[in-house]
């Protein structure tokens, strides 16, 4: 069931003012062949055919998601939940140095009490001086209730792709096949030795406002890095083996929901999806301070 509906919130009586890209579909070659991360389900590639909609032309920010909160009292899952996944580098070092126990795997990650969309850092950091940034510690039910108020939806990871590709066909990245063509950055993700050291080449060592940097050929800005953006697909490794060729959409139930697009903590020796292709997913109740979104809507409503 739908959570917006679950928690009571209805849709906004009035047009949400937001920047939408020219309208985009039609046919596109979707995935790579990229074997790195076997486990993802980047390809086959295969031509995917999706139908005409509009994408917002950057991810929901602060500001935006601040006036759904106020608008209808909305509890994210991090605020009931009373903790939310923290990038150990973001943190002040007296926090830091307070930290118990870490996962082996991922101990970069750190649980901390009361963080959540307006204190991404939790207390007693606040969004008031990033509110053109993306909103983060967003659960892809949080997302969805957003959606539901705002008269939107989450993009399926057809629309998603075929937007992020900007109209070149198999290319790396939004831009092209050189991650900084010319010497100059154009996305948002690390620099350096990750875990320990971020040398912020590209300006940033969290997240960058949504408009950063150039946008593609769409219009779209920060498709690749800055935050993890949630699709409305179960997650499945068979994704281009199981869906359709037209307007495809995982719908068999699945524990994960996919993400899209990389973060600011993407580097090549880790985690290098911040490539068009690239997917990941987590569980719909998740947050993190590199998750948010962006949202769709219909070409009938977008005119």
């Amino acid at each position: 069931m739908d959570a917006g509906v679950v928690r009571g919130i209805v849709p906004s009586p009035v047009e949400i003012p937001r920047r939408w890209s020219p309208l985009i579909g039609g046919s596109f070659l979707m995935g790579s062949n990229d074997k790195r991360f076997p486990e993802d389900g980047e390809g086959p590639v295969r031509s995917v055919t999706v139908t005409t909609f509009a994408i917002a032309c950057h991810a929901v920010s602060n500001l935006e998601f601040g006036d759904f909160v106020r608008a209808t009292g909305y509890t994210t899952d991090a605020e009931r939940f009373g903790w939310s996944f923290v990038f150990e580098g973001l943190l002040p070092d007296n926090v830091r140095q307070s930290i118990g126990s870490r996962a082996a795997e991922t101990p970069w990650w750190v649980p901390v009490s009361h963080a959540y969309w307006a204190q991404p850092e939790g207390p007693p950091s606040t969004v008031l001086d990033r509110l053109d940034h993306p909103v983060v510690h967003i659960s892809w039910n949080d997302a969805k209730t957003y959606c539901q108020w705002s008269r939107t939806r989450l993009p399926t990871e057809a629309e998603w792709e075929i937007a992020a590709r900007g109209g070149l066909e198999q290319a790396l990245y939004p831009w092209g096949d050189e991650l900084t063509p010319a010497g100059q950055h154009r996305c948002n993700i690390w620099q350096g030795n990750f875990p320990d050291l971020n040398a912020a080449d590209d300006g940033y060592t969290g997240t960058a406002p949504v408009h950063a940097f150039p946008a593609n050929g769409y219009g779209l800005h920060n498709m690749a890095g800055n935050i993890w953006e949630w699709c409305e697909d179960y997650f499945s490794p068979r994704y281009h083996l199981a869906t359709a060729a037209e307007d495809p959409l995982n719908r068999e139930p699945a524990p994960h929901r996919s993400l899209r697009g990389g973060s600011f903590l993407c580097h090549d020796s880790y985690c290098n999806r911040y490539r068009v292709a690239a997917r990941s997913s987590n569980t719909p109740e998740s947050s993190t301070s590199n998750i948010g979104f962006r949202v769709v809507r219909a070409t009938q409503a977008a005119r």
